[in-house]
């Protein structure tokens, strides 16, 4: 009865309860039964922020069901003693409460387990127990399908994705590749490989290889392990039937790109990231979905290791996961080996079993939507969308091998236009900071889905809405933001920005009504430039709606606010030497 020996479709085998009027449909809770640690989340479904599955509530309770079944002193496996099966099932009892207290139907709460419950010795004991106290069957992921919910979390965790796809696990590891764009959602036909190298398994499989031998004859265990493992992953690269466009993109580029989910490569990343926050570098970002570490620094186990071995103390990695660095560092370094073509970049995601079974039901449409677009839609005014436009139309079309960047897209537009506004009511001292730090600590913070590129591009762009002005103590968080992009991105940034600020001068409550001349703005690439001609640029042009009488003074306020365009244009304030002149010019006309 427990539902421990299969995976029912949670849309299909749900509790047959009447939803009170106390409750909410759109709000799914998910408990994930992992390895090394039992996670309790509730959703919120409702549109118009389905694709960024907010969080309603979280937390963690701190039980590992991988350990619980280590014999301490012979490294044996055993039974998940009653006493542990009692602290879970208190521990969900618990969570039950508080699903009713903020109201989620009992039909739409879901326990699922994965490795350390799906091989336990009294598996069925375990999941009759909570089944028992709580009324809900315990689903079980069979090992091929918790790597496809791995890839579902990985493909929830940003707009798009072509690569591998791997899944670091307390007890395994879950291999694939998966390809995502536009909410269309290609993963191998074969699902997932699932190997047993979990973060906790490996660590014990190591100790356990040492154990009672003298150094060589450990070294030679490790070797031959080494060789199994290397061999099982090319086993697993050869079945999972990669996209030969794909491997040929591989072969070009220097590697696969890898998209990282699960607790033991999260503790990986954010030991990369304590390295690039300290000896000598800033990253500016705390975040770890979206964060992305370039080859040579992924593979630098040696560095990674010593780190952990060293360090006080370390963001968001805890004692457990410090344990866990050698041999993750020992699965690292055999993936570099194995992998045919190497490894491109890693790319580190937050999202797993909640995400990926919530992500997995979504409709196409919900799911190709743009997660920061939508949630700062939440932020938008009256008018955003023709205020888009508007920037839109202020940016030169591609044109003879000159085009702005691939990065600033029609949903960063749109996205930039929807949060033009948050901060406006601050006073100056406040909303040029606040827009700065709102994509990494502020309101855009905690929305799922989004690469730090992109945070850095829309909080860059929005601080310079304001007019660019920041106290000193922000000045260095600004420049270590930028580091994270290119000196072209950085330029159009300070370009879009400017036209933002003047949007919002002329337009102060979002909305474009009849009050207030037409205006169209044009842009073109543009040489000839400067004193002696030299230069070449951009030439935006503003054409203003010809009226009699003007009460506004729109000509007459766009003449003074188009200078801090144009400024940006300026030799000195380039990018590191990257930049373009800029002319703007206004004329007024009879807009149809």
């Amino acid at each position: 009865m427990g539902g421990g020996d299969h995976f029912p479709d949670p849309r299909i085998e749900k509790n047959d309860q009447t939803v009170s009027p106390t409750q909410n449909v759109h709000l799914h809770a998910v408990v994930d039964l992992g390895s090394n640690g039992i996670r309790c989340s509730i959703s919120d479904l409702s549109n118009p922020t389905t694709r960024v599955i907010p969080t309603v509530h979280f937390h963690r309770v701190n039980i590992s069901l991988y350990e619980a079944q280590i014999d301490s002193e012979t490294g044996n496996r055993i039974p998940i003693p009653q006493s542990v099966i009692d602290r879970v099932v208190s521990a969900i009892v618990r969570f039950q409460i508080i699903c009713v207290e903020i109201g989620v139907p009992s039909s739409n709460i879901r326990f699922i387990a994965t490795e350390a419950t799906r091989t336990a010795i009294n598996s069925a004991a375990f999941t009759d127990a909570i089944y028992n106290k709580t009324s809900i069957p315990v689903q079980m992921l069979p090992k091929e399908e918790e790597g496809i919910v791995g890839a579902w979390g990985i493909a929830s965790s940003f707009s798009d994705v072509e690569g591998l796809a791997l899944d670091l696990g307390g007890g395994s590891m879950q291999m694939t590749w998966i390809n995502s764009h536009n909410g269309n959602i290609h993963i191998s036909p074969q699902g997932s490989v699932s190997f047993p190298y979990g973060a906790a398994a490996l660590t014990q499989k190591l100790a356990d290889l040492e154990r009672g031998k003298g150094k060589k004859e450990a070294e030679k265990a490790k070797e031959d392990f080494r060789q199994e493992m290397a061999s099982n992953f090319r086993a697993a690269f050869d079945k999972l039937e990669i996209p030969p466009s794909m491997i040929k993109r591989a072969k070009t580029e220097g590697g696969f790109p890898l998209y990282l989910s699960g607790g033991g490569f999260r503790g990986w990343g954010y030991l990369l990231l304590y390295m690039h926050q300290t000896r000598g570098h800033h990253y500016p970002i705390s975040i770890i979905n979206g964060y992305s570490a370039p080859k040579k620094d992924f593979e630098n186990t040696k560095a990674l290791e010593e780190a952990a071995r060293t360090a006080n103390e370390i963001f968001r990695v805890s004692d457990r996961r410090r344990k866990q660095v050698p041999s993750v560092a020992f699965l690292v370094n055999v993936l570099a080996e194995s992998l045919p073509h190497g490894i491109k970049e890693a790319h580190f995601c937050q999202g797993g079993v909640r995400e990926g079974v919530l992500f997995r039901e979504m409709l196409p449409v919900i799911r190709q939507q743009d997660p920061l677009e939508v949630a700062t839609a939440l932020h938008a005014p009256t008018s955003a969308q023709s205020i888009a436009a508007l920037i839109l139309s202020s940016l030169p079309r591609p044109e003879h091998g000159r085009s702005v960047p691939s990065s600033m897209t029609l949903h960063l537009i749109q996205a930039f236009a929807n949060a033009l506004y948050v901060h406006a009511t601050m006073s100056k001292e406040l909303s040029s900071s606040a827009a700065l730090f709102s994509t990494s600590t502020g309101i855009l913070a905690s929305t799922h889905g989004i690469p730090h590129s992109h945070r850095a591009l829309l909080a860059l762009m929005l601080q310079e809405r304001y007019g660019g002005e920041l106290p000193p103590r922000d000045v260095d968080f600004k420049s270590h933001l930028q580091g994270i992009l290119t000196p072209e991105e950085v330029w159009w940034t300070r370009y879009i920005g400017k036209l933002g600020f003047i949007l919002g001068q002329l337009y102060p409550t979002g909305s474009i009504d009849s009050s207030k001349p037409r205006i169209v703005p044009t842009a073109r690439w543009v040489d000839g430039l400067g004193k002696k001609g030299k230069k070449s640029g951009i030439e935006l042009t503003i054409a203003i709606q010809r009226v009699e009488y003007d009460p506004t003074h729109l000509k007459e306020e766009l003449k003074h606010d188009i200078r801090k365009i144009e400024k940006v244009g300026k030799k000195k304030h380039w990018i590191d030497g990257w930049g373009m002149k800029v002319v703007v010019s206004i004329r007024e006309e009879d807009l149809l």
